[in-house]
């Protein structure tokens, strides 16, 4: 049921990282704010932990409202599920309605190749062949010797992580050929996006629409989030060399985050 009330909500994304004004590690707080900035919702930053969201990681998102009588904030937590309460809420439009079903299975294919694919390669990247970057990465709001503890243990679980899913099975080579791989498919999809797009000026869309999907948001998230991260130098410049990639991260950089400082 969408909500009744009469004042805007109050959103806060916790991000897991200190600081506003720039892009994050993690794709899914971009998503999540490519999602609450593409439906025009206002939202302030705040760093936040994964102990303190209500499903042990990051992001999450509180609402709350200044009147007529304040309530302690709802919290909302998972970058999917944060989505659809935007819209079952009634604060965000649902960005696939248009779509058709044969649409809308495209989009929920694209957003599982990233999500549950090539995740897991930038997990490898960044934690087994990045370790002493990631650690004080992510982990920069702890003092050393805690960050020294937790980094061993986030490592020992995302290990173990890895090698249950599969991808900690593969060797560098393979797992490197597999995310190229991936990135070459999206380029190739938003090449011919482009020629069909009569978006607005200098954005084109995944699905070749005149707006975006909620694949939009999660491309986004591991586009601008894979350019920041100093612990995935591979992803980087593997980026960088498709230009169809960077001309559609620009595009929605320009439009939707010009506030932001843009990667290198």
């Amino acid at each position: 049921m969408a909500n009744s009330r009469k004042s805007p909500p109050i959103f806060t994304l916790y991000r897991g990282f200190k600081g506003t004004g720039h892009y994050v590690w993690s794709p899914f707080v971009v998503k999540v704010e490519a999602r609450l900035r593409f439906a025009g919702l206002s939202y302030r930053n705040e760093a936040g932990s994964p102990m303190s969201g209500p499903r042990g990681k990051i992001p999450y998102l509180t609402v709350s409202f200044p009147d007529p009588a304040p309530q302690p904030p709802s919290t909302l937590a998972d970058s999917t599920f944060i989505s659809r309460q935007l819209v079952s809420e009634g604060w965000a439009d649902d960005l696939n309605a248009d779509l058709s079903p044969f649409e809308q299975a495209q989009d929920l294919s694209i957003r599982a190749l990233l999500e549950d694919k090539l995740y897991f390669y930038g997990v490898y990247e960044r934690w087994e062949q990045n370790y002493y970057t990631m650690r004080p990465g992510t982990l920069a709001a702890l003092p050393y010797p805690m960050q020294v503890v937790v980094g061993a243990i986030a490592y020992r679980k995302t290990h173990s992580t890895l090698y249950g899913q599969g991808t900690g099975r593969l060797t560098p080579k393979e797992i490197t050929g597999l995310k190229t791989q991936v990135w070459e498919s999206v380029e190739a999809m938003l090449s011919e996006a482009r020629g069909k797009s009569r978006g607005k000026k200098g954005l084109f869309w995944l699905l070749g629409k005149n707006e975006p999907t909620e694949a939009d948001t999660t491309l986004f998230g591991f586009i601008a989030s894979g350019l920041v991260c100093a612990a995935a130098p591979e992803t980087k410049n593997l980026l960088k060399n498709f230009p169809t990639i960077m001309q559609y991260a620009q595009g929605i950089h320009d439009r939707y985050f010009p506030d932001y400082e843009q990667w290198e």
